[in-house]
């Protein structure tokens, strides 16, 4: 499915809010989806309540013809019925309806301040549903450092590449599409003019096509040298490949995919007999976050490393912290209940 044909069903006036969220504000193509998405569902959802559809399949009621006045007549009460309809009917996960929950109120803000349709936005009111959120996933120092020895030895530009990916999740914290995307370009060597050392720096292109710049440690300069040597070399071979702006390569020699990178970290994980145990691509960038915080990285750095817009995303990691030192205690072998000297 290419990115245009998933709209088709779409009115004018949810094509216009997709096409403002995407030029306007940036949201990646991924996020457009999502709210045509849920905002489809929705749409079926006021058609089937105002009998404006036949049939009991949900799921195939069109919406391109859902009057405008079905939106403009519609409140905070209807979007409340949704999210109760989605949860009892649909059994979607409190996640989901979140999901819902800000479509909603970002679509109907858009109604408001950019095509007037209400003076005040009925779901300024809307209250998020409540979500646990679970303590990420991460590897310890000692497994981190184990699945890094158990890649070959660096011969030839596959076995620098897939060192050089694991280094740079493991150091940097970066997202899957972030490392995904590199480019060689992204990659600087620069003189600080203030300490007249040489810095090694990434500019990163995150959520929301925002850049971040990080500066590289020993360990990602030593590795992404590596890897850009062996690249040289390939390069001299095939002329072609000069014009390849991407940095990280598949085996045609175009830019890696996002899945063949998450089988290099499968395969990797595998070796070091850390398989089956749920760590992935995203799980090596909470890895490298948890590590940073631990070796005291404040929280507010970390969230500019790590690229989160608010710090308390990035707050989850004290939890991390937190929890690892009730453990601790936990573990003291004083920390049960001693018998009573009789």
């Amino acid at each position: 499915m290419n990115n245009q044909s998933y709209k088709d069903d779409a009115p004018s006036y949810l094509l216009e809010f997709l096409n403002y969220a995407s030029t306007i504000k940036g949201r990646s193509e991924n996020t457009i989806k999502s709210y045509y998405s849920d905002l489809k569902q929705y749409f079926r959802f006021m058609k089937q309540k105002n009998g404006l559809c036949s049939g009991d399949d949900f799921d195939k009621i069109k919406i391109h013809d859902l009057p405008e006045s079905v939106i403009k007549e519609s409140g905070l009460g209807d979007a409340l019925e949704f999210l109760h309809f989605v949860s009892s009917v649909r059994n979607n996960s409190a996640k989901s309806r979140a999901r819902n929950a800000v479509a909603l109120r970002q679509f109907y803000k858009y109604l408001t301040y950019y095509k007037s349709w209400f003076s005040v936005s009925p779901l300024d009111r809307l209250e998020m549903p409540s979500l646990k959120k679970p303590l990420p996933k991460h590897l310890s120092f000692e497994q981190a450092k184990a699945l890094l020895e158990t890649m070959p030895e660096k011969k030839g530009v596959a076995d620098a590449r897939d060192y050089c990916i694991l280094t740079l999740f493991l150091n940097c914290g970066l997202r899957l599409s972030e490392l995904s995307g590199l480019n060689i370009t992204d990659c600087k060597q620069e003189i600080d003019f203030e300490t007249g050392e040489t810095v090694h720096t990434v500019r990163v292109t995150g959520k929301g096509s925002k850049e971040r710049l990080i500066y590289l440690n020993r360990a990602c300069i030593t590795a992404l040298d590596a890897y850009k040597s062996e690249r040289i070399k390939l390069a001299d071979n095939n002329k072609s490949l000069s014009r390849e702006k991407a940095l990280f390569l598949s085996k045609l020699n175009r830019r890696i995919s996002n899945r063949r990178i998450e089988e290099i970290v499968e395969n990797a994980l595998k070796k070091a007999g850390l398989d089956g145990m749920g760590f992935s691509p995203h799980k090596l960038r909470h890895t490298a976050a948890t590590l940073m915080f631990q070796n005291g990285v404040d929280v507010r750095v970390l969230k500019e490393v790590l690229g989160h817009e608010n710090l308390g995303t990035t707050q989850i990691y004290t939890h991390v912290a937190n929890k690892q030192v009730k453990e601790a205690m936990d573990k003291n072998p004083l920390g049960g209940k001693i018998e009573e000297k009789k």
